[in-house]
């Protein structure tokens, strides 16, 4: 199902940003995923090594810059900085954006899947998703290639531009968390969940991930 009007302006800032005659990166026509909404993890080897996490939400995938990754370890706090509104079509990018566009560098899918959206008010009835989100605070589960169970992605004030919205992502304490091991994938060891390719072996097939 094709979206359009409201996908468009939710996606302005994304296009805006691209040359997509010069970028692999998918347009986005707001094509629709299966019945259950999906999140992706990518690896973004740009100026500065990242995580991307993405869920889908109304027709776009709401976006944070994760700087070390995912961690299944409730006593870890992750920082999540929110990034534009991506298409739904880049849940399967993978590539590298040439060097001198915005976000140049070498992506990979780390992680992929389906999540249920879990907020709810204090009397327990349960909250749009899209809603907690603009509250501040939003709890779903993952059912991924690699991260499963609840997590919670709750903003704060301590951004360093005025204005600058943070958030962090945490993990929930459940039967699928950890509280040993590394906390954090090795990016530069880390393999593909679609194709089993490191970064070094997509930027060699597909150009160079310098930017």
């Amino acid at each position: 199902m094709d979206v359009t009007g409201d996908n468009d302006d939710r996606l302005r800032d994304y296009r805006g940003k691209r040359h997509f005659d010069l970028t692999p990166e998918p347009h986005g026509n707001g094509e629709r995923t299966d019945a259950a909404p999906c999140f992706v993890v990518q690896i973004h080897q740009a100026r500065r090594m990242h995580f991307d996490f993405r869920l889908e939400v109304d027709g776009v995938l709401k976006s944070w810059a994760v700087p070390r990754g995912p961690s299944e370890n409730p006593r870890v706090r992750r920082l999540a900085v929110p990034t534009e509104d991506h298409p739904l079509e880049y849940r399967t990018f993978e590539g590298v954006i040439a060097k001198g566009e915005y976000g140049g560098g070498t992506v990979i899918v780390w992680d992929q899947g389906t999540y249920r959206p879990l907020s709810h008010d204090r009397w327990g009835a349960p909250v749009p998703f899209e809603q907690a989100l603009e509250d501040g605070h939003a709890t779903f589960w993952l059912d991924g290639t690699r991260l499963h169970g609840e997590f919670a992605l709750t903003r704060f004030k301590g951004g360093d531009a005025p204005g600058e919205e943070v958030w962090l992502l945490i993990k929930a304490k459940d039967g699928r968390a950890t509280q040993d091991g590394p906390d954090a994938p090795d990016p530069y060891l880390a393999r593909s969940a679609r194709t089993g390719r490191t970064l070094a072996q997509v930027a060699a097939e597909e150009g160079s991930g310098s930017s």
